[in-house]
């Protein structure tokens, strides 16, 4: 069977407007009866998103997961994206396809690979969201970088996001911000809990890319370490650079048991931008997902290991050193 026209939207934001919480609510309340399909890309190299939503959604309920992370998924011309998407394409045959770049990454390139020659009997392009946290407006590091207004400049509806914890004028202002920015017709809806509605993402997308855009990263030849076998030692270590921030990840073999009360003591003293992990503990598989808000904790049905990734504007040489300590059974 040919796949022909499969619906597809981008969901984009920078980093901690509610990207992941967005999609699992959607796939919550996606029609019993399709197959969805999600390409997610993170700026770590360890890739956690994946498992943290196959913890939630598995193939029987229809929901299909595939992981490109390491950074901006069109990089080296778009290779790793188009073979991991190929790949997702051919063992789901979604009825819609879900693509959620990193928050520093570039979605006018992933836009673009998507739109080519390649895809385009294959993809049917509808409407690009971005969440956005209207509080971030006041602070030049948002509104001064380039991917952050890039990200609003294609949207074409704009969901201001953690709506529950904007100041009286945070709305106001972040309707005005896309005016200035944002495409002339882009509609700006209003959430909390990343809580939207699957009828947004019907619609062709108005995104237009007047000129090719390009970049280019230093490291595109480099392997993916989150399908390398780990080492003896138990876990593998990996670090990355970008955008003005640090990530560092971790994968740790199932026979390491974490303390539970110690691994939520750790990650609630991290400084960080974002922290994302999927953890085995004696108590059971947890998600993690801390903000600068607010660290959350979920129970996952299952993982075949732990994966920890922190990203941060700088890293701290101790994190490893109190992360072993987490550790209550170790390998």
């Amino acid at each position: 069977m040919s796949i022909t026209a499969v619906p597809t939207n981008i969901i984009t934001g920078f980093l901690g407007a509610g990207k992941t919480s967005a999609i699992l609510h959607l796939l919550q309340h996606k029609p019993s009866e399709e197959r969805w399909a999600v390409l997610v890309n993170e700026f770590g190299e360890i890739g956690v998103d994946g498992q943290l939503f196959q913890g939630q959604h598995t193939q029987e309920q229809g929901v299909f997961i595939r992981e490109v992370p390491g950074g901006c998924m069109c990089c080296a011309s778009g290779l790793p994206m188009q073979i991991a998407l190929n790949q997702l394409l051919t063992r789901a045959k979604p009825d819609r396809l879900l693509i959620e770049p990193t928050g520093l990454g570039h979605p006018k390139e992933v836009l673009q690979v998507l739109a080519g020659e390649y895809y385009r009997e294959v993809l049917s392009l509808q409407r690009v969201l971005t969440l956005v946290d209207a509080r971030h407006l006041s602070k030049s590091r948002y509104t001064e970088h380039s991917t952050f207004n890039q990200q609003i400049a294609i949207a074409d509806i704009v969901v201001g996001n953690k709506l529950d914890l904007y100041q009286p004028d945070d709305r106001s202002k972040l309707e005005e911000y896309i005016k200035q920015h944002g495409a002339n017709d882009a509609e700006v809806i209003f959430t909390q809990n990343g809580a939207l509605d699957p009828k947004h993402l019907q619609g062709e997308t108005n995104a237009v890319l007047t000129e090719k855009p390009h970049h280019h990263h230093a490291n595109e030849d480099k392997p993916l370490l989150s399908e390398i076998p780990i080492p003896e030692c138990g876990y593998l270590k990996a670090v990355n650079e970008g955008e003005g921030q640090y990530s560092i990840g971790w994968r740790f073999s199932a026979d390491n048991i974490f303390s539970r009360e110690k691994l939520f003591t750790f990650f609630n003293g991290i400084k960080a931008e974002r922290m994302k992990a999927v953890v085995i503990t004696e108590n059971g598989v947890f998600g993690y997902n801390l903000t600068p808000d607010a660290l959350t904790e979920i129970e996952l049905d299952d993982c075949i290991e732990s994966r920890i990734e922190i990203i941060a504007a700088e890293t701290n040489d101790k994190w490893q050193q109190q992360l072993m300590a987490c550790i209550a059974s170790p390998n």
